[in-house]
């Protein structure tokens, strides 16, 4: 008798990955000729990064070098959420950008609704910031994993916990 087949569909981001790649944008905008004179800070502090700079082009500037460390280093940047430009004191401006970790309810909503969708014999729950996905046949769920990365949905997702 065939026994039920598991994954678990997340979300997850390296924070030492993330921390690692701020240190390098740091490293690198402190070299950088058009960044000489000028105010430019980066600080990460848990589930947040803060850029502090003169002015918004320069602002665009450090995002463009943070998210090209954040690839080298594997880190999604489907998961960074940009806040607001706001002033700041002296004419400088800042931005904060949060890191989403773990797939929100509407997101798990939308995964579990892709799944019933494809019409085979799986079943979704959702777990907190997880979705479970189990089945009878493996071929179905390397097919759903198939399906979901071809999604294109505001999170980057990776499946674990492989069981047979």
């Amino acid at each position: 008798m065939a026994k039920d087949c598991s994954f678990d569909v997340v979300s997850e981001v390296d924070m030492q990955e993330v921390d690692n790649a701020v240190n390098q944008a740091k490293k690198e905008i402190g070299t950088r000729y058009d960044f000489r004179n000028s105010k430019a800070d980066i600080e990460h502090d848990g589930d947040t990064i803060k850029i502090h700079c003169d002015d918004e082009y320069k602002l665009g500037a450090i995002i463009d070098v943070l998210k090209g460390k954040m690839v080298k280093r594997n880190v999604a940047i489907k998961n960074l959420e940009y806040g607001k430009i706001e002033p700041a004191s002296g004419g400088t401006v800042r931005q904060v950008v949060t890191i989403k970790n773990g797939i929100s309810k509407e997101v798990a909503k939308d995964v579990v609704k892709l799944i019933k969708n494809m019409k085979l014999k799986v079943t979704a729950q959702i777990m907190e910031d997880q979705v479970r996905v189990a089945g009878k046949d493996k071929d179905q769920l390397q097919a759903v994993i198939t399906m979901l990365r071809e999604q294109d949905l505001t999170v980057e997702l990776q499946f674990v916990n492989f069981r047979s």
